[in-house]
């Protein structure tokens, strides 16, 4: 089967759409080969039939990231209800709701010796809650079996589902990460079934309910936005009371995925990280390979000391 055919399973959606080139990748732009503790982690999570994002959303940092024992959970099954042009997570309709999950994730954390922990989900427009019951529970099943972790959670703007974030405030995650992923005028092209300004409430909100916890959000460069926009979103993410962004290149998984319009230099992202920096944002990480979930662990105590001293400042 060619991955072509492959691609037309995964995002039947996608069968009328025209091929897209595949530009070729510039040097910075280099996963890192896997290794034996890759292997290892790889165990841990297939002997408990758990997916990750990093293996669904074709990660070029998976083999660095396991290789570390890091691994982005996601939970609610690996078909998600919705199709943004950019996503290599299967489009259809999943199934239901697996309850055994929170307490499998809970395990893997504790055999993997996991500090810090990052559960993400595909969107769930056919539940009533958006699946947020179920973040819930995996927080509950981490908190009980390793107190002492640390854990993020990267959601859906949960669309259209009420009361989301007081179910999710009953066992607050460390981190809340939602992301705005593109710029707003991409948004009827890039994410048709989201909209910009209910992502931009759900983080404003979820730091208005919960001000000790911390709020996240990423963005992709080369879908074709101008830095102009990129610099509104930063302005929109801060008036949001947005601590920490991320900013990546969009890396095209398929010729009928959305097209890549250009590749930014790693000066290119170094300019971006300054101005978010000068912006306001305690926490910025920018860089061709950077994903929402890259180097998570480390970018959190980080983010803890700098709170610190902008407190220490005041």
């Amino acid at each position: 089967m060619s991955k072509l055919d492959v691609a037309l399973l995964r995002h039947p959606e996608k069968r009328s759409i025209s091929d897209a080139p595949l530009l070729a990748r510039p040097s910075w732009i280099r996963g890192k080969s896997p290794t034996r503790s890759y292997s290892e982690t790889r165990s841990v999570l297939r002997k408990r039939a758990l997916t990750t994002v990093c293996e669904e959303a074709a990660c070029p940092n998976i083999g660095e990231c396991w290789a570390k024992k890091h691994a982005t959970f996601m939970i609610l099954g690996a078909v998600c209800t919705r199709a943004c042009a950019f996503c290599n997570v299967e489009t259809g309709k999943p199934k239901g709701i697996d309850l055994g999950e929170p307490y499998r994730i809970a395990s893997a954390v504790k055999e993997l010796g996991l500090a810090h922990v990052v559960i993400t989900s595909v969107d769930r427009d056919d539940l009533e809650d958006g699946g947020a019951k179920q973040f819930r529970a995996c927080v509950l099943a981490i908190r009980s079996s390793t107190p002492q972790a640390t854990i993020e959670i990267l959601t859906p703007d949960f669309r259209n589902k009420p009361d989301v974030i007081d179910i999710l405030l009953q066992a607050p995650a460390d981190v809340f990460n939602h992301n705005i992923e593109t710029v707003p005028r991409l948004y009827p092209k890039i994410r048709p079934g989201a909209r910009y300004f209910t992502s931009l409430e759900l983080l404003a909100q979820m730091k208005k309910r919960n001000s000790q916890g911390f709020t996240k959000s990423g963005m992709m460069l080369g879908l074709g936005e101008s830095n102009e926009e990129v610099l509104q979103v930063m302005d929109d993410l801060r008036a949001a009371d947005v601590d920490f962004i991320t900013i990546g290149q969009y890396l095209q998984p398929t010729p009928r995925h959305a097209g890549l319009q250009r590749y930014v230099s790693p000066a290119g992202f170094a300019r971006f990280a300054d101005i978010a920096k000068a912006k306001g944002f305690l926490m910025v990480a920018s860089s061709p390979m950077t994903r929402s979930s890259y180097h998570a662990g480390d970018d959190f105590r980080a983010l803890k000391i700098a709170r610190e001293q902008a407190q220490a400042q005041n």
